[in-house]
């Protein structure tokens, strides 16, 4: 048996040479492997610890899978267009044989009823109809195989396109984080494991569900287990984990999806900006570091110290510190981009409007809405719901003005619409130069949308 894994799908392959027997195609079929006929081949969703095991127990080693997406697509719609012709073919053969029975029937001859010639006549009318109803069906299986066959390579140019291919890589890292977060949280519970002493911290404890099985918790409680046990039982399974091979395996096979990922889609480039213990925070945050705490050293250098290791591609212990050129170089080889600054918002101001009014431009409608202004103190205005409260950008896009449901008014509350807010009891700005006139801000939205 041969064994392929492909990292553009995450999937083992198995062809086998000849029929498997009960207990090996068992034991195939139980780890998640499904035959696919077409290809004869045994294929996995994804890869696992578990699959790539059997795979290696079965083959030996595990070969690069040389047949690609785009290849395999290519072959899956030759397939389907071979299906495709095929259906046509049938559908004009079919169409052939009822236009040649329809030949008796072409000058309008009917059905001599109890004529020596009636069987023939219905036996010919029945296979006629049931002539154009299979080239009827044949020439719709036809549009049915073209259609597979494109989406099948669609979906290859959609697998290979690099807005997919980005997205992937963001799965990936959201799949190593946890990964990880398993390891910190295994670390933190034996920290407070191995410092409890008395019986009564470690039955508080086995009552924390992120501490302690629930099953110790009861059989404490019930007396069936002493509290030293529970305690040496916690400790040798969070040990587990933090040891655990198969979480190094699969912590390490992410990794290398990541870097072939990030190779087809390309080198990202070198931060050249200011380093700061923030951004190294974000960095090692966004692989899965738990609760890094960045920091700028007197020597020029920055440091990082995780309440668990850090992730193994970062560095081996809770703690690392590197100059700010190797930061750059390390970021740049997981591909970590450091998120662009967004632009500043416009002031927020707080100004008596001279003609009483303020105006913005409706989010919803587009349109210049001008809206009366009310006065109300700090207090009034903390008191509105959130959700009626807010800010709008002013017409003229150089500041922001509060908004909330005018108070002052009149009829039902929902007809009472909107109003520019002067908090009275705070600081008052400037009012500003560029206040626009409603037909001011009239004329500029109508230029705009033009």
């Amino acid at each position: 048996m041969q064994a392929t894994y492909s990292p553009e799908d995450n999937k083992i392959r198995l062809y086998p040479e000849s029929r498997l027997d009960a207990e090996t195609f068992a034991r195939v079929k139980n780890a998640g492997f499904k035959w696919a006929p077409r290809q004869e081949l045994f294929v996995a969703p994804k890869w696992t610890t578990s699959r790539e095991d059997l795979a290696v127990e079965l083959a030996g080693e595990i070969e690069p899978e040389e047949m690609t997406i785009a290849e395999r697509a290519q072959a899956k719609a030759d397939r389907l267009e071979g299906l495709a012709d095929k259906r046509s073919e049938q559908a004009s053969a079919y169409r052939n044989a009822a236009q040649a029975l329809s030949a008796r029937f072409e000058f309008g001859q009917p059905i001599l009823v109890g004529h020596h010639s009636e069987r023939k006549a219905r036996k010919d009318k029945e296979r006629m109809s049931t002539a154009d109803s299979n080239a009827v069906k044949a020439s719709q299986a036809v549009g049915y195989w073209l259609y597979r066959a494109e989406s099948v390579e669609r979906h290859a140019n959609y697998k290979n396109d690099p807005r997919t291919r980005a997205r992937r890589i963001k799965t990936l890292l959201a799949e190593l984080r946890d990964l990880q977060r398993r390891i910190n949280k295994a670390y933190k519970a034996l920290d407070i494991w191995n410092k409890l002493t008395t019986p009564d911290e470690i039955k508080k404890a086995s009552g924390s569900y992120e501490l302690c099985n629930t099953s110790l918790y009861y059989e404490l409680d019930k007396g069936e287990a002493t509290a030293e046990d529970v305690k040496s039982r916690m400790i040798a399974a969070f040990e587990r984990i933090t040891t655990s091979a198969s979480l190094q395996r699969t912590i390490t096979h992410t990794l290398h999806r990541l870097s072939y990922e990030q190779e087809l889609l390309g080198s990202v480039e070198r931060f050249e900006n200011e380093i700061t213990p923030t951004l190294l925070q974000m960095f090692v945050r966004e692989h899965g570091a738990d609760k890094p705490k960045g920091k700028k050293l007197d020597d020029g250098l920055f440091s990082v110290q995780c309440g668990a290791p850090l992730p193994v591609h970062i560095a081996s212990s809770d703690y690392v510190e590197l100059s700010a050129d190797e930061w750059r170089d390390l970021m740049q080889r997981c591909g970590y981009v450091p998120p662009a600054k967004k632009d500043a918002k416009p002031p927020l101001l707080n100004f008596k409007a001279p003609s009483g009014q303020l105006g913005y431009v409706c989010p919803y409608r587009h349109e210049v809405v001008f809206v009366p202004q009310i006065k109300m103190t700090k207090a009034e205005y903390a008191k509105i719901n959130s959700d009626q409260r807010g800010t709008r950008l002013s017409t003229c896009g150089k500041f922001r003005f509060r908004i909330a449901p005018n108070s002052n008014g009149t009829g039902q509350r929902h007809a009472w619409g909107r109003a520019a807010i002067l908090i009275t009891d705070q600081k008052a700005h400037a009012t500003p130069d560029n206040l626009l006139t409603v037909e001011e801000a009239t004329k500029r939205m109508t230029k705009a949308n033009a």
